[in-house]
């Protein structure tokens, strides 16, 4: 796409690739990992699939987050999930929707899975809901990694896959997570096994660079730490909450709970 002020960002970073790799941007050969032509988007042989489930109520970043980071691993589809139907699903604030490409009965198994957190609503609904529990217990049976962002290891503990487990999710939920039998863990991303689990929100990036390097190595890790620009500077040191006052606590929660439905 291109507007009245200048190239796109695509335009630019291609131009930049090309220079660098020292080839022509018109006529260069597609990579063996091109992206399928429209319309084709069922993953190809020999893929890794990743399915990031959507349910109405989950929290945006979430899932776009690791969505980022995984989606630009070579010989890694990741396939957005729905509970009934595909179609956009609403996020915790009701004001974004990102859409689901399949539902739950077309993805019968999966490499990764991913969940995400949510809203207390939207959470709490997926982690009661039988088809959803069902849904995630018969992907992980099969799957190479089974992973949460945030209170998703809610859902994931509601499905019976965290007991005894070490585990972390948002620094408020970590009562709710002991209730579910897992081992609470103060870390940003916790491996045990199998499972996988990230602290709040933000810290889905990280697992999602974490199984960018399981999935490919640590030099495309690397490489898509660099291509997203990750390289956290914050203007407050606030995001942890062994670092934060009761004042900003209390705020933070607030916050979160005013814009979710």
């Amino acid at each position: 796409m291109r507007t009245s002020t200048g190239p796109s960002r695509r335009g630019v970073l291609g131009t930049a690739v090309a220079g660098a790799l020292g080839v022509a941007a018109a006529g260069a050969a597609a990579p063996a990992h091109a992206r399928p032509a429209a319309g084709d988007d069922a993953p190809r042989a020999g893929d890794r699939v990743v399915a990031i489930l959507l349910y109405d109520g989950f929290t945006a970043l979430d899932a776009i987050g690791p969505y980022e980071v995984l989606c630009r691993v070579p010989g890694v589809r990741v396939v957005t999930v729905g509970v009934r139907q595909a179609g956009p699903v609403r996020t915790d604030t009701g004001e974004l929707s990102v859409v689901a490409e399949r539902t739950l009965a077309e993805v019968p198994a999966a490499d990764v899975l991913l969940i995400p957190g949510g809203g207390p609503r939207g959470q709490s609904a997926a982690g009661a809901d039988a088809a959803v529990q069902r849904w995630i217990r018969r992907i992980d049976r099969g799957s190479v990694w089974t992973t949460s962002v945030c209170t998703g290891s809610l859902i994931l503990g509601a499905a019976g896959l965290l007991r005894g487990v070490p585990a972390t999710t948002h620094w408020a939920a970590r009562p709710l997570l002991e209730e579910t039998g897992a081992v609470w863990t103060r870390q940003r991303f916790v491996e045990h096994g199998k499972i996988i689990t990230a602290a709040g929100v933000s810290a889905g990036i990280d697992m999602g660079l974490h199984l960018a390097s399981r999935l490919a190595g640590d030099d495309v890790a690397r490489a898509v730490q660099l291509g997203v620009e990750y390289d956290p500077a914050p203007p407050f040191d606030s995001g942890n909450a062994e670092k934060a006052d009761e004042r900003t606590k209390r705020l933070a929660l607030k916050l979160l709970n005013d814009a979710s439905l």
